[in-house]
């Protein structure tokens, strides 16, 4: 049987038990499974765990539950509230103010945490029904809190780069640098974009009325800024200071979380139990993901599969700026079906190696596909910040109108990536610059 024929057949057995509703991580296994008995019966099996515990002993892996475990402390910490009220005083009062502000304090909590779902619903808990409070559009308010939480895939430590870096073989901490340009360059599209749109239409966002800003008040904000700038230090300073690992930067990041909330007043048994709570389901969900997509891949490699796909890709006929396109394609429509870890896995050890072939550098095509990630959160079916700010908003905010509400930050998202794609120096710049 032909390796084309043998990659058809899994395609459409995944597909078939998808449709189903097998969960990915347990379809990617059983599909394995039944590859491995067919090819090398029961030996195969071991194939299967081998490829598994090879990836699960990665050290850096280690450092998912811990940033998990860091945000769930300061989501319950009350910092981003500390963060609006700072921003809110700082900031002025202009044409999509608030929405501005929402973009800063949610740069603020990517750079703290790395975890896009507990962002957005901090962002949907906090500023939509104060948005919404102050007569702001609703489809702005919507598109503002879900795209700006999406901008933790990119700002360090982006959990999507943990990943890509252990499957690609790649320096996690080149990966962050190389995110912080795009991820602070989509803000800034963000913002301008707001204050843009407000300005030109003031019926989109009202300015309320001008409060006076005591000194004392504003001092007061800027000690609120203490506790984010002292987790952000205590995990991106370590990491490029040398002092730590990216993993010993996310136990120090917890540390810190923790004694945030017990500085500011919040810590307790509850606090902790539930995010431990929330760390275990997390993490849980994301093994299983790992277990079956490493599986599948590990078996696919061994009969042949990834030499084939390369070939293939290698073999086009095209320029290498449009084969790079093609691979984006492709994440784009398995990120209508699958989970962002699954796509990964599966799809970045055939790339990557294609990718260098090419002549270009690991780390930029790594913000690439983070970037392409981050559309994938927004984009319908599956489109996870939907959901995620779904959760949280007021009853009459259907999903329809979430998704209506993101395209034109999907279209921004766009412009970033081509901006990248074109003028790589965008994500290569300050890895070129601090890693010597």
């Amino acid at each position: 049987m032909s390796i084309a024929l043998v990659t058809a057949i899994i395609v459409l057995a995944l597909l078939a038990l998808m449709v189903l509703g097998t969960p990915l991580g347990i379809a990617t296994l059983l599909v394995s499974v039944a590859t491995s008995l067919i090819y090398f019966g029961i030996p195969g099996l071991f194939l299967v765990s081998s490829n598994v515990y090879h990836v699960l002993e990665n050290y850096s892996l280690v450092a998912v539950p811990l940033f998990v475990f860091m945000a769930g402390i300061l989501e319950r910490s009350g910092i981003a509230e500390s963060l609006f009220d700072a921003m809110a005083e700082l900031g002025g009062q202009f044409p999509g103010s608030l929405g501005i502000q929402t973009c800063v304090v949610a740069v603020f909590l990517a750079a703290m945490s790395g975890i896009m779902g507990g962002e957005i619903v901090m962002l949907g808990m906090i500023a939509l029904p104060q948005m919404f409070r102050l007569g702001y559009n609703r489809k702005l308010s919507i598109g503002i809190i879900c795209a700006s939480g999406a901008l933790a895939t990119l700002i360090p430590p982006s959990i999507v780069m943990i990943i890509y870096g252990v499957t690609a073989n790649v320096s996690i901490s080149d990966l962050f640098l190389g995110g912080t340009m795009p991820g602070l360059m989509l803000a800034t599209i963000y913002m301008f974009y707001i204050y843009t749109r407000c300005r030109l239409d003031p019926e989109m966002a009202p300015v309320p009325l001008r409060d006076e800003h005591t000194s004392g008040r504003k001092l007061n904000a800027l000690k609120s800024l203490i506790a984010p700038l002292f987790v952000i230090t205590s995990v991106m300073g370590t990491i490029y200071s040398g002092i730590a690992s990216v993993t010993e930067a996310a136990a120090i990041g917890a540390f810190a979380a923790i004694l945030v909330a017990i500085l500011r007043g919040k810590m307790s048994y509850a606090m902790i139990r539930d995010a431990f709570r929330q760390t275990v389901l997390t993490v849980g969900s994301v093994i299983w993901l790992v277990l079956g997509a490493v599986s599948l891949v590990g078996i696919y490699n061994i009969i042949g599969g990834s030499r084939f796909l390369q070939g293939v890709l290698s073999g086009l006929d095209w320029h290498p700026v449009l084969i790079i396109l093609l691979m984006m394609a492709i994440v784009f429509v398995l990120g209508t079906f699958m989970e962002w870890i699954a796509i990964v896995f599966i799809t970045v050890p055939i790339f990557a190696p294609v990718v260098t072939s090419l002549g270009y550098d690991p780390i930029w095509f790594g913000v690439l596909f983070a970037m392409n990630i981050q559309i994938y959160y927004l984009t319908p079916p599956f489109g996870p910040a939907c959901f995620f700010l779904k959760s949280v908003a007021p009853p009459d905010v259907t999903l329809q109108e979430i998704f209506a509400s993101v395209w034109p930050f999907v279209l921004m998202q766009i412009v970033g990536v081509l901006l990248v794609l074109f003028f790589p120096q965008i994500a290569l710049f300050l890895p070129e610059v601090l890693s010597r």
